[in-house]
């Protein structure tokens, strides 16, 4: 074959990825905002609002606002609301077109690394256009999501050709440089990549194949003992420096990952800091029920990989899960693990996918996790990369055996891309505002307080307090414990006029979640508004501890303490 053949169908593919890629997302260009996350990260943060500024530069790194040290994804909103101001629609084009860049970046990785370009190309293309991903593209606080993956992409590539570079000494340490500091800034977008140098190593088993077997002839040293004195001599020198040559080679594929798992340790140690005392935790769970929606979590997620229907914004935590599925799901893991470890040497993409697919789940499987939600479609973003190249290299080889491979494969990636297209369009529409997302989250999941309280929240900013009531009570009856169902309840029934029920769920939500400065600064404002000055004192005082840098609870303490002197 030509060269340039090779070449000008990788153009072809990367054209035809990009431009569907994009096609199938333009919907969002004319969703809007919802209120779930994106408040927080845009329409009510006084520091991303204003642009590209350098106060709010140095506090994206200074700030672990929203439980999370992310500066280069708070960067990112702040330079969209530059060029955007608050119109949503530029704000998902910038998310649409970095999960495009992600695709196409898979793509020539995987080709860079494989030499195989359909079987890259129709990875790439899942990633693209798999439902799963909806939520990481069409939500606009999702940035650090994509962002995260943009970095993830180019350090696998220069790490790629840092591990296969032959020349001089400083263009390939070069490489590692790069790659190191990329890896950074993923870091610095969101801190789920810290499993990338697990990766890594996984990628120097294969495709890369950089640890050496140690390949001792058994033959050669059995005969050696049949000849003379130096011969054998000579013989056991050969095995010696073989052996020698195999500890320093594979001990080297280790150390060169020791400044990548340092980067990863300081970041678990920033957000395990950010997050602490920062958000309504799960860790009050025992560690038998966070086990065991471990288990069951990671069996979720290869669900809705394969079937990735009813798919919702929030999946809460259960009160408890079935024993009996929780043994099954333990066996199921650990069997098909075994599977891929025993075929590894044939099929080494079988163990390379799964242990993908396993290891970049856990940082957000549950073990240590905050939160209300059990799993969330978003997190498979980087970690279903593995599943796919398991299955697309698995049934390449599988289909070997037939006559009629071409025109199977043809047939059933067809199949699976047009069922992908047709499932994300339909994702897509429930994402174009708030009323709609939460409304089929709550239609497609049972038991969902979180879904049922954000809902609620949206019906009372249509100013339809009356039905929100119905949903805030639901949430409430499902998990009395979640606090922002209470708060937005009581924020709800000071609407309706009931202003003593608001006053007890808004003091049962700053009781469960005292670390929450809005929550605090809001119910001041209602103590001070209903003659409890000193009281509401106490709540801008709190509000201020969490939150030093809060220009309103500032003033309104001033306010409230003036009020309480003078009552006296």
């Amino acid at each position: 074959m030509n060269t340039r053949e090779p070449r000008k169908l990788k153009i072809a593919l990367g054209l035809a990825l990009a431009l569907g890629t994009i096609a199938l997302y333009c919907p969002v260009l004319w969703h809007g905002f919802i209120n779930y996350d994106d408040p927080d990260y845009i329409l009510d943060n006084s520091h991303v609002k204003p642009g590209l500024t350098w106060s709010g530069i140095v506090w994206a790194f200074r700030s672990s606002y929203s439980a999370n040290w992310h500066p280069l994804t708070w960067i990112s909103h702040m330079a969209d609301c530059q060029f955007f101001g608050l119109n949503p629609a530029g704000h998902h084009l910038v998310n649409v077109l970095f999960h495009t860049a992600n695709t196409l970046l898979l793509f020539i990785l995987l080709n860079q690394l494989t030499g195989a370009i359909w079987r890259s190309a129709f990875v790439a293309a899942l990633f693209a256009w798999h439902p799963l991903h909806v939520e990481s593209v069409a939500w606009a606080a999702e940035r650090k999501d994509v962002l995260s993956a943009f970095f993830w992409m180019l350090t696998l590539i220069a790490y790629s050709g840092y591990a296969r570079d032959s020349s001089g000494r400083w263009r390939k340490w070069a490489k590692y440089a790069l790659a190191l500091a990329l890896f950074a800034g993923g870091l610095m977008s969101k801190p789920m990549v810290v499993t990338l140098p697990f990766v890594l190593l996984l990628l120097d088993f294969w495709p890369l194949q950089r640890f050496r077997g140690l390949r001792l002839s058994r033959n050669q040293f059995s005969q050696s003992l049949l000849t003379s004195a130096p011969a054998q001599l000579r013989t056991q020198a050969r095995i010696d420096d073989e052996q020698e040559n195999w500890l320093s080679t594979n001990l080297n594929r280790l150390f060169e990952k020791i400044p990548f798992f340092c980067l990863s340790a300081a970041s678990c140690v920033v957000t395990l800091s950010a997050q602490h005392n920062a958000l309504w935790s799960t860790a009050s769970l025992p560690l038998q029920f966070r086990v065991a929606n471990t288990l069951m979590s990671y069996v979720r997620y290869l669900s809705k990989i394969f079937i990735p229907t009813d798919l919702a914004l929030i999946y809460p935590y259960p009160h408890s899960w079935p024993l009996a599925g929780v043994i099954v799901a333990g066996a199921v893991l650990v069997l098909l693990s075994l599977i891929f470890i025993l075929q590894a040497k044939r099929f080494p993409y079988l163990a390379i996918g799964w242990f993908w697919f396993l290891g970049t789940l856990v940082p957000v499987i549950g073990l240590v996790q905050v939160g209300v939600q059990a799993i969330a479609d978003r997190y498979t973003y980087l970690p279903a990369i593995g599943i796919f190249i398991l299955v697309v290299w698995g049934i390449n080889d599988l289909l070997d055996l037939s006559a009629r491979k071409t025109a199977i494969c043809a047939f059933a990636g067809a199949c699976a891309l047009v069922g992908c297209l047709v499932l994300t369009s339909r994702q897509l529409c429930y994402w174009q505002d708030s009323l709609t997302v939460f409304a089929h989250t709550v239609d497609v999941t049972t038991d969902n307080y979180a879904a049922d309280d954000c809902l609620a929240k949206t019906l009372h900013n249509l100013r339809q307090s009356k039905l929100a009531e119905r949903y805030y009570e639901q949430a409430v009856q499902l998990e009395p414990t979640y606090p922002l169902a209470q708060f937005d309840m009581g924020i709800n029934l000071i609407a309706l006029g009931d202003p003593a029920r608001a006053s007890n769920h808004l003091a049962i939500a700053v009781q469960l979640w005292p670390a929450n400065p809005v929550m605090q600064y809001d119910f001041g404002v209602f103590l001070l508004k209903h003659g409890n000055p000193k009281e509401a004192a106490a709540r801008f005082s709190a509000a201020l501890a969490d939150r030093p840098d809060f220009p309103q609870a500032r003033q309104m303490l001033g306010t409230a303490l003036n009020n309480a002197a003078r009552s006296r």
